[in-house]
């Protein structure tokens, strides 16, 4: 266990990273597919809990080597505000799982991206130029096209994955104020106490114990969470951001696969055309960043 925190990758490692980073989004959006079937029979801060205090235990052993330095802080205040941000995301997402298809939900979170980029100029004070506005616009109106507001089809669940991705690109932006101050490890060991913890005071209103079958769906469903997480940080230290960050749209694939193969669910043509609206948008708004960003202006 002790090699996991110390793990040590080749320098040409790229193709590592890659490998690593479609690994992690294939873990998540498994994990999702199991926490959607698990909210059509129990509360969705019942699925949140067995997702965080899962991940908890497995992390509690996995660290356990080295767990008094990691969880030495000296930013307490920005990991609070991080894992406020995250769960309120995770909650969010799973709300939403319980009334949509998991394509569907899935597509609509991936507007985070180009809401991270509103944020970093509000927040940041980062410049995007007029054509990286228009990329996040048609992002949007990708996500009007699925969710359909004033039409008979539309649903309100379609709001929880919007309000998802607007508290992850929080989040994101949070942990950007972190920098290289803080541990991957210590960020990861406060998100996952924080989120159990919360979720714990929380779910006792609506508490229903499981079935055996559902208890081992919660058990794996933290693991699997925890185990993503773990690849995803892998990732990041294997290869640059701005190689793995087209990468995150297999999530839309592996979403429609697990949906069909779990629930039978199919996507309709508006939310084919929303998400590739979505990911055009991502795409072009990723392209114009590492255009820029190494020129140090605004295009």
């Amino acid at each position: 266990m002790r090699i996991l925190p110390t793990i040590r990758l080749e320098e040409n490692s790229t193709r590592q990273g890659v490998l690593f980073m479609i690994a992690a989004i294939l873990f998540f959006t498994l994990m999702d597919a199991l926490a959607k079937g698990l909210t059509q029979r129990y509360e969705p801060m019942m699925v949140v809990w067995a997702r965080y205090t899962g991940q908890v235990a497995w992390t509690l052993v996995m660290l356990s080597p080295i767990l008094f330095r990691v969880i030495g802080t000296k930013h307490i205040k920005m990991q609070l505000l991080r894992s406020v941000l995250l769960f309120g995301a995770t909650f969010s997402f799973y709300s939403g799982l319980s009334g949509l298809k998991l394509a569907q939900a899935t597509a609509i979170f991936e507007v985070a991206p180009l809401i991270l980029t509103g944020l970093a100029v509000l927040v940041l004070k980062e410049k995007v130029g007029l054509r990286r506005w228009a990329g996040v616009g048609a992002g949007m109106i990708g996500a009007l096209i699925i969710i359909r507001p004033g039409t008979d089809v539309f649903t309100p669940y379609a709001l929880f994955p919007l309000a998802a991705a607007f508290c992850y690109s929080a989040y994101a932006i949070a942990t950007r104020f972190l920098g290289s101050e803080e541990s991957a490890w210590t960020s990861f060991f406060y998100t996952g106490l924080f989120g159990a913890l919360a979720a714990s005071l929380m779910v006792a209103p609506v508490w229903e114990t499981p079935s055996l079958p559902d208890a081992g769906i919660m058990v794996v469903l933290g693991a699997i969470g925890g185990l993503a997480q773990l690849l995803l940080i892998f990732a990041i230290r294997a290869a640059p951001a701005s190689v793995l960050a087209p990468f995150s749209y297999v999530g839309l694939a592996f979403a429609t696969l697990w949906g069909v193969f779990f629930f039978g669910e199919f996507p309709d043509g508006f939310t084919v055309m929303g998400a590739a609206v979505i990911v055009g948008a991502g795409l072009y708004v990723w392209y114009r960043e590492t255009k820029v960003v190494p020129q140090r202006q605004d295009v």
